[in-house]
C-alpha cells in the first residue's frame, strides 16, 4: 500500500532512467530484497508507476528497499532524497546500525528505546507490528565483525550538555549503575518464571526509556561509563530476548544489535559473547542454522582465555544447537561434548557473570535434547530430556513447559503416543500460565505433528485443552 500522492516524483523517475531500471525490473529488485527480509511483498509495474507518475510513497520498509535495490545496480549508496522519498518513515532503519564513535552509539539506542515507546503508545504496535515478519539475519553480519575487529572502545568517558535532554544533564554515579543492575536481576526473574509477555517483564522497554536512556545521554568518567554501558547492555538484551520469546523477531534483532554494541563500550568481552550467543540462538529458531554458527562461533573466538568455564560451555551449547539446525550430526556432537567437558571444568567459586545464573546441567541436558531432535534421534532426546525434566521448576517454568514438548515429540517419534500426548497435556497446561509466543508455537508443532493420529480420543482431548491457548491473542 502507498499513502497519499503528492504529484509525480521526478527525482525517482530521474535515478531510475540512470541506472537503467524499467519499472517491471525495480519491483522485481524490492520484492527480492523483501524476500531476503522475511517479507512478503507484491509489487508490479504499475505500483513503480505510481510511485513516479503520481508521487505515491510506499509504506513501511519500502522506500529504504527500494534506495538499496537501485544502489545495487549503481553499486553505490543511494539516500533516500536522492529518489524523492526523503519524507519516508525512518523507522525501519533505527537500531540496526552499529556505530564505530561511542557518541553515535549512545544516539542510535537512546533513539531505539524512545522510538519503542513511541510504538506502545499508539496502540497498535507501532514499528514492530508495520514490520512484523522482516527478520534479516544478514544485519547482524556488520555488527558481528565490527565487535569481532574491536571487541572494546578506547575510552567513552562524556561531558554532556543541556541541549541533549529536557533539564540540566546528569552526573552519573555507581548507585545509578546499580538501579539498572538490580531492574536487569528483577526482569530475568520475571522472564523466567512467567514469559517475556508478562506485564512485568514489559516495562523493560519502559525502563530503558526512563531510566537508561537520560543517564546515557548524562556525564560520566570512564569507569563510571564502563559500568553503565554494561548494565544498559543487559537491560537491552533482555528487552531483546523478551521481544523473541513474544513473537518480536524484528524488535528483538534492534534490541540485540544495540546491545552488543553497548557490550563493547563496556569493554566487556564474556556479555558481548552472550549477545551474540542470543543473536545464535533466534538466527537458529528462524531456521538459520549456518549464520547461527558463525554468531556462536564468533562469540566463542574472543572469549578464549577470558570467559569462565561455564560461560565457554554455554557458548559451545549455543553452537551445538546451530550445528543441529544445519543438519550436520558430527559438528553437533563435538560441540555438545566440549560443552558439557567445559561445565565440568566450572567450580563454584568461579567467577562467573550474574547473567549465566539460569545455566547449569539440566539447562545444557534441555538443549541437547533439542539438538538431537532436530537431528532426530528420539532415543538421545528421551536420555536428555529425562534428566532436564529431574529439576525443580518453580523458577524457570517457561523452560519447564519447552522440554515438555520437547519429551512429547520424542515419545511421538518412539511410537509411544500416550506418552505423547500425557506430556503434551502437562505442556499445555504450563503454557497456560504464561506469556510466551515460543512456547505456543512449540505446541503448535506437537499438534502438527499429531495430525496423522486425529481421531485417537486423547490426540482429541489434548487438541481441546490446547485450543483456549491456541485462540489466545498473541
Amino acid at each position: 500500500m502507498s499513502r497519499e500522492q503528492r504529484g509525480p516524483n521526478e527525482k525517482l523517475g530521474a535515478v531510475l532512467a540512470l541506472a537503467g531500471i524499467s519499472n517491471a525490473g525495480l519491483a522485481r529488485r524490492v520484492n527480492d530484497l523483501g524476500a531476503q527480509r522475511g517479507l512478503t511483498l507484491r509489487y508490479d509495474k504499475t505500483s513503480v508507476a505510481r510511485w513516479v507518475s503520481k508521487g505515491m510513497v510506499p509504506q513501511g520498509a519500502a522506500p529504504h528497499l527500494i534506495a538499496a535495490a537501485i544502489g545495487q545496480k549503481l553499486g553505490r549508496p543511494v539516500p533516500l532524497h536522492e529518489i524523492g522519498l526523503a519524507d519516508a518513515d525512518p523507522a525501519p532503519e533505527v537500531g540496526l546500525a552499529f556505530p564505530r564513535d561511542v557518541g553515535q552509539a549512545v544516539r542510535s539506542a537512546t533513539e531505539l528505546y524512545r522510538l519503542d515507546l513511541a510504538g506502545r503508545r499508539a496502540g497498535s504496535g507501532g514499528i514492530w507490528q508495520s514490520l512484523a515478519g522482516s527478520f534479516a539475519v544478514s544485519a547482524y553480519a556488520t555488527p558481528a565483525s565490527r565487535w569481532l575487529i574491536t571487541p572494546a572502545d578506547s575510552s567513552v568517558a562524556r561531558e554532556a550538555n543541556s541541549a541533549e535532554g529536557s533539564g540540566a544533564p546528569l552526573k552519573v554515579g555507581h548507585s545509578d549503575v546499580q538501579k539498572l543492575r538490580e531492574a536487569a536481576e528483577d526482569a530475568r526473574r520475571w522472564d523466567s518464571k512467567y514469559g517475556g509477555g508478562d506485564w512485568r517483564s514489559s516495562m523493560v522497554p519502559e525502563c530503558l526509556r526512563v531510566e537508561a536512556a537520560p543517564l546515557l545521554l548524562g556525564s560520566y568518567s570512564d569507569e563510571v561509563g564502563r559500568a553503565l554501558f554494561g548494565a544498559s547492555a543487559e537491560l537491552t538484551r533482555l528487552a531483546g530476548w523478551m521481544a523473541f520469546d513474544t513473537g518480536q523477531q524484528e524488535a528483538a534483532q534492534r534490541y540485540y544489535i544495540q546491545a552488543l554494541r553497548l557490550a563493547r563500550a563496556a569493554a566487556d568481552v564474556p556479555l558481548g559473547g552472550y549477545v551474540l550467543a542470543s543473536m545464535s540462538l533466534q538466527a537458529t529458531y528462524r531456521g538459520f542454522g549456518d549464520e547461527g554458527v558463525d554468531l556462536a562461533q564468533a562469540a566463542l573466538e574472543r572469549n578464549r582465555g577470558l570467559a569462565t568455564a561455564r560461560t565457554m560451555s554455554f557458548f559451545r551449547l549455543v553452537e551445538a544447537r546451530a550445528h543441529a539446525r544445519a543438519g550436520d550430526a558430527q559438528a553437533a556432537g563435538a560441540a555438545l561434548k566440549a560443552a558439557e567437558g567445559w561445565l565440568e571444568r566450572s567450580r563454584e567459586g568461579d567467577n562467573d557473570p550474574s547473567w549465566l545464573g539460569f545455566y547449569s546441567y539440566d539447562r545444557f541436558a534441555a538443549d541437547a535434547a533439542e539438538c538431537y531432535r532436530d537431528l532426530k534421534a528420539p532415543r538421545q532426546v528421551r536420555r536428555f530430556t529425562e534428566q532436564a525434566l529431574s529439576q525443580p521448576t518453580e523458577e524457570f517454568v517457561r523452560s519447564h513447559g519447552l522440554r515438555l514438548v520437547v519429551s512429547a515429540v520424542a515419545e511421538l517419534e518412539s511410537g509411544n503416543l500416550d506418552a505423547a500426548c500425557e506430556q503434551g497435556v502437562r505442556a499445555v497446561e504450563v503454557a497456560g500460565r504464561i506469556s510466551s509466543a515460543r512456547t505456543t508455537e512449540y505446541v503448535k508443532d506437537l499438534l502438527h505433528r499429531l495430525e496423522p493420529y486425529g481421531d485417537e480420543p486423547r490426540v482429541v482431548e489434548l487438541r481441546e485443552r490446547a485450543r483456549p491457548l491456541l485462540m489466545a491473542p498473541a
